[in-house]
């Protein structure tokens, strides 16, 4: 069996490669969801240094000041660091001291989840460390260490670093965003350790979308290969499942439990209103529901939990947005397997897979929307392909009930591509008639692209030469996942 490797993230490896090689302070950012392999970026960059760069690494805890020293007490002995030239730190200023020795030693010290220092009682320590970076700033040409800060709550981190108030305030020198894995690299994953297949692709990217550690996880496991029900059983539905504990872990324990009833209706029914989500939450929860706005103003902008969609040329502030959660793993865990886990003491394992790998079934359906688009921004940034995006890919939606999956617009050569997405072939076939009424109310709503070439479009996961042959004549392009990976760069 093939070592799992080092998927994607090539310009990321690069930046931080460039960071590394300068040989001076650096205060560098890494942002990104957990999971999505902020550690893993720099492990891999210092060893294509050449492995020579020292480095300190501890995980910031979620706890009181002395939680946060004895962790950091702990990886001081693990990476071995010699308690007379580096003595343990007994206090959250003698911790901001430690990193400057640390890093005037040429160490590169990274700070994981670091977005941990906003809590009130660990706040002191960015003032601390203003003292240190500034220092550390004058004499950047004599300072070979540098510190990589890391962060998974990302309204949180931002704040300790760009919020004009905070002591750490316009102090880093570089920024990495890190994003999930794109489409192409994993099925580049699969291709190494399982199959791409587009029934796989779409079932694990909808569980997981960009996430390598869960991937990862599934291929320690066993089941990176398996069939559906045997991965959600070793996965999420047994006491030592490694997944089974994720999302109340990290996204819901950040919560505290609020916010439960907006974040599950959401997962149930992406591309929901305001009206019907203020409708649900006072059906089932009359005492919050005057709450609503302020929770998704939160969920929206601290958060980032969820996102509120508006169709392809509506002006930002029009009143026609659709809310989604932003992360698959989340919204796969809400709307199909928090309730059957939940339930494993009480019901039989098969039955509660069973049901969970229905509800999946239909989760994918909404997911496959995003799969596509996202393949389509992937061709056309790679040039592969005969249609270059020139605008952001969105679908389409108004008052009259007419609904495009997606309406993607090549400006610089009068191209228009109108697109309808189905899980399921067979539907996809029946309900063109329908697509086609959708896409001449469109056409009549926008009647600025009458002279353009307009292309209409039938996806599905998998179709066979019958199915394209029915497509292509009713005028239509059909496509399926294998189609629009075809010519990527993995």
């Amino acid at each position: 069996m093939l070592d799992w490797g080092f998927y994607g993230r090539g310009q990321e490896q690069e930046n931080l490669l460039r960071i590394l090689s300068r040989r001076r302070w650096f205060f560098a950012r890494i942002a990104g969801r957990r999971r999505i392999g902020k550690t893993t970026l720099v492990q891999q960059a210092l060893a294509s240094a050449g492995g020579k760069t020292p480095v300190f690494y501890v995980q910031i805890p979620d706890s009181a000041p002395a939680g946060v020293l004895s962790a950091v007490a702990d990886a001081m002995e693990t990476f071995e660091l010699d308690a007379k030239q580096f003595p343990r730190p007994t206090s959250l200023l003698e911790l901001a001291r430690t990193v400057r020795t640390l890093v005037e030693a040429g160490v590169v010290v990274a700070l994981d989840e670091f977005q941990y220092f906003s809590r009130k009682h660990l706040y002191e320590f960015t003032s601390h460390l203003q003292a240190v970076v500034d220092d550390l700033a004058r004499r950047a040409d004599q300072v070979t260490g540098g510190l990589l800060v890391l962060g998974s709550l990302h309204a949180e981190l931002v704040a300790l670093l760009e919020d004009r108030a905070a002591p750490l305030y316009n102090r880093t020198t570089d920024h990495i965003e890190l994003d999930h894995l794109d489409v192409a690299s994993v099925a580049a994953l699969l291709r190494a350790h399982a199959d791409d297949g587009a029934e796989r692709l779409l079932f694990l990217w909808s569980l997981f979308e960009g996430v390598p550690k869960f991937y990862r996880d599934c291929f320690e496991q066993g089941v990176l290969g398996a069939d559906r029900q045997a991965l959600l059983s070793k996965m999420f539905f047994r006491s030592s499942s490694p997944l089974r504990t994720e999302a109340e872990s990290w996204f819901l324990h950040e919560l505290r439990g609020r916010y439960d009833v907006v974040l599950k209706h959401v997962a149930r029914h992406p591309g929901c209103s305001n009206g019907e989500l203020e409708a649900h939450v006072h059906q089932t929860s009359p005492e919050t529901a005057e709450q609503v706005g302020g929770y998704l103003r939160h969920l929206i902008e601290k958060y980032r939990m969820i996102e509120r969609r508006q169709p392809v040329f509506a002006r930002h502030a029009a009143r026609r947005g659709r809310y989604y959660l932003r992360d698959n793993f989340l919204r796969s865990w809400l709307a199909a397997l928090q309730n059957p886990v939940a339930a494993i003491n009480f019901r039989p394992e098969a039955v509660l897979v069973a049901q969970a790998d229905d509800r999946l079934m239909e989760v994918e359906g909404h997911s496959l929307e995003r799969l596509v688009a996202q393949l389509y921004r992937e061709r056309s940034r790679a040039g592969v392909g005969d249609f270059a995006l020139t605008e952001q890919i969105g679908g389409y939606w108004d008052r009259n009930d007419t609904e495009l999956d997606f309406v993607a617009i090549d400006d610089d050569n009068k191209r228009l591509r109108l697109a309808t997405c189905k899980r399921s072939p067979d539907k996809l076939a029946a309900s063109l008639s329908s697509t086609d009424a959708h896409i001449g109310r469109f056409l009549t709503a926008f009647p600025r692209f009458t002279s353009w070439t307009v292309e209409r479009v039938a996806v599905a996961p998998v179709l066979d030469a019958q199915q394209r042959a029915t497509l292509s004549t009713r005028g239509y392009i059909p496509q399926d996942l294998a189609d629009l990976l075809e010519g990527l760069p993995s």
